[in-house]
C-alpha cells in the first residue's frame, strides 16, 4: 500500500506506535475522555444510537421494574471490545434512576475486595463489573448469594473457632460486561435474569455515530467522508472515534480546516495504513503470508513464528475481524486463506 510523503514526519503522534493499534480493540490513553474534549454520553435508551432489539428488551425490563418498585434484574452483556458495554451500563442507571458503581474485574483480586464494594452499595443501586470473566472462583462463590439472596456467607474464626455468618445486604442490580462468554462459569451465569450480545454496528449506525461524534467536536464531515470512515470502523465505534480524531488531525494540519472531506479522510487512513476495509498493516501481513503460502493450512504457532507476532495475539485480536470478513479459513490443521481472502490479495497486489 502506498503511503503518503507530508511535512509529518515518523515521531508524530499521529502515527500509531508499536503495539498500539489504531483498529485494535484494545483501550488506548486518548480514548479516555478528559475535560477538554469530553464526548456526552447518551443518557436514555433513545439517545442510544443503533441495536433496536436490544434496547426494547432492556427498556421492558427496566418500565416492568418501574412499576412494581423492584431492583431491576441482574444483567449479562458480551461481545467484543469498544461496543458500548459500558455506555450501556450508565444509561440503564440513568433509566432507573439510580447510580452506577464501576469497577473492573482485575481491581477485585481478593475476597474482601467484593464484599467491601457490596456492603457500600445503597438500595437499587448498581454495580458494573467489567471483564466479570476474570474474577477467581472464590469471588464468583460470594457473589452467588449476593445476587439471587441479597447476602453475604462469610467464614469467621479458624480452626475449631470457625463459624458461618450471614450478612444481608442492599438489593442491588449487578451489570456484568465481558468479551468470554465462555469463560464465566456456569452458575454465575445463570444468575443473570438478562443475557444480551451487543453485535457489531452496521454502516449506517456507524455513520450516525460518526455524525454525533464530529458535532462533539466542532466538526463538519462530508457524506461521503463519513461513509468512508464508517466502513473502515470494524463495525466499533471506538474504532469509529479515533478514525475521526485522526482525519480531524489531517484537517486542520494541512488544511487549515475543521470540514473534514474524502480527501482528508483518505490521506488518514493512508497515513495510518489503514484500507477501506479497517484492515491495518498487521492485518494485511497474516493475509499475505497464507496467501503467498497457500500450498495448505498452517499452523498458528508457525504464522506466528514467521511473522515475529505472539500466537495469542494473532488468535484473539487479529483473526476474529478477518473471520468475519471471511477471509480467512480455521481447519483443524491450521488457517488458510478463503476465496474472499485471495481476492483480496490479488487486487493489492494490483495496486502495489
Amino acid at each position: 500500500m502506498a503511503i503518503i510523503s507530508s511535512s509529518l514526519n515518523e515521531s508524530d503522534s499521529s502515527r500509531p506506535k508499536k503495539g498500539l493499534r489504531i483498529v485494535g480493540s484494545e483501550i488506548l490513553p486518548e480514548d479516555t475522555e478528559n475535560k477538554k474534549g469530553r464526548f456526552n454520553r447518551p443518557e436514555t435508551l433513545t439517545e442510544f444510537i443503533g441495536h433496536e432489539e436490544l434496547k426494547q428488551s432492556i427498556r421492558l425490563a427496566i418500565d416492568a421494574s418501574l412499576y412494581r418498585e423492584e431492583c431491576l434484574e441482574h444483567i449479562l452483556l458480551y461481545g467484543q471490545p469498544g461496543l458500548g458495554k459500558t455506555t450501556l451500563a450508565l444509561l440503564i442507571a440513568n433509566e432507573m434512576k439510580t447510580t452506577c458503581k464501576v469497577t473492573n474485574a482485575s481491581l477485585i483480586e481478593r475476597p474482601r475486595d467484593i464484599v467491601g464494594l457490596l456492603l457500600g452499595l445503597k438500595s437499587n443501586e448498581i454495580l458494573f463489573i467489567d471483564e466479570i470473566h476474570r474474577l477467581n472462583n472464590l469471588t464468583q462463590e460470594i457473589l452467588y448469594s449476593a445476587m439471587e439472596d441479597f447476602k453475604l456467607d462469610l467464614t469467621v474464626g479458624a480452626n475449631r473457632g470457625t463459624r458461618l455468618r450471614s450478612i444481608n445486604i442492599k438489593k442491588f442490580t449487578l451489570i456484568g460486561a465481558t468479551t468470554k462468554l465462555a469463560s464465566i462459569s456456569n452458575p454465575m451465569r445463570d444468575r443473570f435474569g438478562i443475557c444480551q450480545k451487543i453485535e457489531l454496528y452496521s454502516v449506517t449506525d456507524l455513520e450516525s455515530i460518526i455524525s454525533y461524534y464530529a458535532n462533539c467536536l466542532g466538526l463538519k464531515i462530508e457524506k461521503e467522508a463519513n461513509s468512508i470512515l464508517a466502513n473502515s470502523s470494524r463495525g466499533t465505534p471506538r474504532i469509529a472515534l479515533r478514525l475521526l480524531k485522526r482525519s480531524r488531525d489531517f484537517a486542520q494540519v494541512m488544511k487549515n480546516s475543521n470540514t473534514i472531506s474524502k480527501d482528508v479522510v483518505k490521506s488518514a487512513l493512508n497515513y495510518q495504513r489503514i484500507d477501506n476495509k479497517g484492515l491495518d498493516q498487521t492485518d494485511r501481513r497474516f493475509i499475505n503470508f497464507l496467501f503467498e503460502n497457500n500450498s495448505g493450512p498452517i499452523g498458528l504457532d508457525a504464522i506466528a513464528a514467521a511473522l515475529g507476532e505472539d500466537s495469542s495475539m494473532l488468535e484473539f485480536v487479529v483473526e476474529p475481524y478477518l473471520l468475519q470478513l471471511g477471509f480467512i479459513v480455521r481447519t483443524p490443521r491450521g488457517r488458510k486463506l478463503s476465496s474472499l481472502g485471495e481476492q483480496y490479495c490479488n487486487e493489492l497486489q494490483k495496486d502495489i
